[in-house]
């Protein structure tokens, strides 16, 4: 019997023609799907070109079926097949969201992703127009390329915004542990992915260090999805050309170029963009490799300052530092090889990376200047087998090696008084830092019956710093400089969940997972006057999650609602003065709701929205800014809401209208400073003139709101980004 697999895909469903059985396996609903033919009524070449379905069902038939089935992502107990007219049905409840194999549609816990043609349709000019679809998730952009972000947290900076949020590309950390940045978005490739998921909540049990809050994973396209060549430009003076060159079998590059003039003063940026992916099957190895790289080069504007200063439209438009910059490139080699072993699969992920980054500091009084960069690599080992019908089992073991560095420079003089030796003229730090890393991992997942399974997990990681100072060790007027010196930090992540399938179309399911990370390097060696050295501790963040996801009315409406509670303690952040906060403790909790509805065949509705309350747990009473227990966390809005309405008006025309909400919330943790919030629409539109040929426009701050992308008040004032203005992107593209 000949075996064929075609796939369908439509908004929220998933259609398989499925093995030799030929059978017709569907995701909702077949009511306006074509019946196929019969298998029996073909020659035995045109079932190898066509969908067809064989009139008995057989055991066989059946067990091809769940096997392709399982190939594509699905577990055995998201599918129920029975027999109809023939062929085997089968009712698959969610599409599957499949990181390389690490995560199962029906695992407990939140994810969300977005899609090849989501990531097309909103042609994002920076990484936060299209992550900030997805619930709790806020990322502000500040100038240019910079950006901060947030998933289940405050808008993080400094070591808290470096550490607490895991970047990976394919899979893998786009940097070694103990280097984050901030602005890490600015490196994955996530112009041309093929998706780009993102897991709520501590994923430390699997991921390992940095994925206290959340992580977020860009997936390269590979061979064999096609070539696509895609040119827009904005009347903000913003070009922008992205392509995907694929020859169909075993080579696929990916190429990005943007230029933007900047709407803003001096704040024009270069950006370049370049990833290739090859797949091949040397002996029983299933292989893919990648090299993916990024430069930029940015004129980067400063904070406006003054109350609502964002108001002001020609005040928005300057640039208090014409002379900011950040310039920065970076590049990432990797591969993944699987292969069958004894009764189970293996995997080896060997990888490294290299970055460097240059930037003046216009973000403190001071204008200092930074140059940063590390180089690392590691390899990831992972091992699944199946140890009955009922559980599997996973092991896996990781580690990494990196030597990174850090030079700190105040060119010019400063002081806010006459006097003040706070800041002095010269170099404040010149380190390097060789960091290593080990840990391992273990999973068991049972199904303890049809419907209800559990995932227990637990990682044990240890992290080594030897760290070298090229500049005296003490107290140089607010910075410390601490000797040569080594590190260690031990720490275990475990998780429990369950998923209890109440109906073939409701879930209920249940989490515990704890995050931690260890110190970044800025954390551990970047230090103040007020601060010890050695004292910073791993920062712990436990979550207990419980949800429901979905679908009703014959599947046109698929959702999820999850409410959370976290505990973090050994908190490192930084203050509205400056200063670093060693150990603070916070508690977050939350509710998160995400829906697609396809209202009639044309006209669908997504969105989601996200309540939170956010505080501190501790009292600090340092300097001018008082934090106390119960104060709500600065930059943390209680709501956030995003809404989107597609229309299919023709067979070649596709209209879109958007919506972006950001609640009020506070600049400071002293709680006597706010930005009130702000609500921005979009549209967009989209005509296929000919097959495989689109050209579409889409338009930002459709009421031209004037806004702050990022609202924030330190040493004493409150100083803005300003968002965008309203603003029209003109694009084409072309498939073949």
């Amino acid at each position: 019997m000949e075996s064929r697999k075609v796939q369908f895909v439509s908004r929220n469903m998933q259609r398989l023609v499925a093995g030799g059985a030929c059978a017709w396996i569907f995701a909702c609903s077949t009511a306006n799907a074509q019946p196929a033919p019969r298998c029996e009524d073909l020659t035995p070449e045109d079932r190898e070109t066509s969908s067809c379905v064989w009139d008995v069902c057989s055991q066989r038939d059946k067990e091809l079926a769940i096997n392709e089935l399982q190939a594509q992502g699905y577990r055995k107990q998201d599918v129920q097949l029975f027999c109809h007219a023939g062929h085997w049905i089968s009712a698959v409840r969610y599409s599957p969201i499949i990181v390389y194999g690490d995560r199962q549609p029906s695992d407990p816990g939140s994810f969300a992703s977005v899609d090849a043609s989501e990531i097309d349709a909103t042609a994002a000019d920076h990484p936060a127009e299209i992550l900030n679809q997805l619930p709790g998730v806020n990322i502000q952009m500040n100038a240019g390329q910079e950006h901060l972000t947030a998933i289940r947290s405050p808008v993080l900076t400094g070591g808290a915004g470096q550490g607490s949020f895991l970047i990976l590309e394919n899979g893998v950390p786009t940097r070694s542990p103990a280097f984050g940045n901030v602005n890490s978005l600015i490196e994955p490739h996530h112009e041309i992915a093929d998706a780009i998921e993102v897991v709520r909540g501590p994923g430390s049990a699997k991921y390992g260090s940095n994925a206290v809050h959340g992580l977020i994973n860009v997936i390269l396209p590979e061979p064999g999805e096609g070539s696509e060549i895609r040119a827009s430009y904005g009347t903000l003076g913003r070009w922008r050309t992205d392509m995907k060159l694929d020859d169909g079998q075993h080579w696929l590059l990916g190429l990005s170029l943007q230029k933007d003039d900047g709407w803003r003063d001096s704040t024009g940026v270069d950006q370049q963009k370049i990833s290739v992916v090859g797949k091949f099957t040397p002996g029983d190895w299933d292989t893919t490799v990648w090299l993916s790289a990024q430069n930029l080069n940015q004129e980067t504007g400063g904070y406006i300052e003054g109350p609502e200063a964002y108001k002001d439209e020609d005040l928005a438009k300057t640039n208090p530092n014409p002379d900011a910059y950040r310039d920065a490139w970076s590049v990432r080699v990797g591969a993944r090889l699987e292969r069958p072993l004894f009764a189970g699969t293996l995997r080896l992920t060997p990888y490294a990376h290299s970055q460097a980054m240059i930037f003046s500091q216009h973000f403190l009084p001071n204008g200092g200047v930074e140059k940063n960069g590390h180089t690392g690599g590691g390899l990831m080992v992972r091992y699944e087998q199946p140890l009955s019908d009922a559980i599997t089992w996973r092991l896996g073991a990781d580690g990494d090696l990196a030597a990174g560095y850090l030079r700190e420079i105040q060119p010019d003089p400063f002081g806010f008084f006459p006097g003040d030796t706070r800041f002095p003229q010269g170099v404040h730090y010149d380190y390097d830092v060789d960091t290593t890393v080990g840990a391992l991992w273990s999973e068991l997942e049972w199904q303890l019956a049809d419907n209800f399974h559990i995932l227990a997990g637990l990682r044990a990681e240890t992290h080594h710093y030897d760290y070298t100072t090229h500049v005296p060790p003490g107290i140089n007027g607010r910075f410390n400089v601490p000797a040569d010196r080594t590190d260690n930090y031990r720490f275990l992540t475990p998780k429990l969940g369950a998923v209890w399938n109440v109906t073939p179309d409701i879930d209920l399911y249940a989490n515990y997972a704890r995050g931690a990370r260890a110190p970044q390097v800025s954390d551990l060696y970047r230090l103040q006057n007020l601060q010890v050295v050695g004292e910073i501790k791993t920062e712990t963040l436990d979550s207990i999650e419980i949800g429901t996801r979905g679908m009703a009315f014959d599947g046109r409406l698929v959702y999820d609602l999850a409410a959370y509670w976290m505990d973090k303690e050994h908190f490192f952040f930084r203050d509205a003065n400056g200063l670093n906060v060693p150990n603070g403790s916070t508690e977050h909790k939350g509710v998160e709701l995400s829906a697609a509805w396809d209202i009639a065949e044309a006209l669908s509705l997504n969105g989601n929205v996200s309540w939170s309350d956010q505080t501190y747990t501790f009292d600090r009473l340092i300097g001018s800014e008082t934090i106390s227990s119960g104060n709500q966390i600065d930059t943390a809005p209680e709501w956030l809401g995003n809404l989107r309405l597609d229309w299919q008006a023709t067979k070649r025309l596709k209209l879109s209208a958007n919506m972006e909400h950001v609640g009020e919330y506070f600049t400071d943790a002293g709680n006597t400073a706010t930005y009130p919030g702000h609500t921005i629409f979009g549209a967009r539109a989209a005509w296929e003139w000919m097959d495989n040929n689109e050209v579409w426009i889409n338009i930002r701050n459709l009421t031209d709101e004037r806004y702050a992308d990022r609202a924030d008040y330190a040493f004493g004032v409150d100083r803005y980004f300003p968002g965008e203005p309203v603003n029209a992107t003109v694009g084409v593209s072309r498939k073949f």
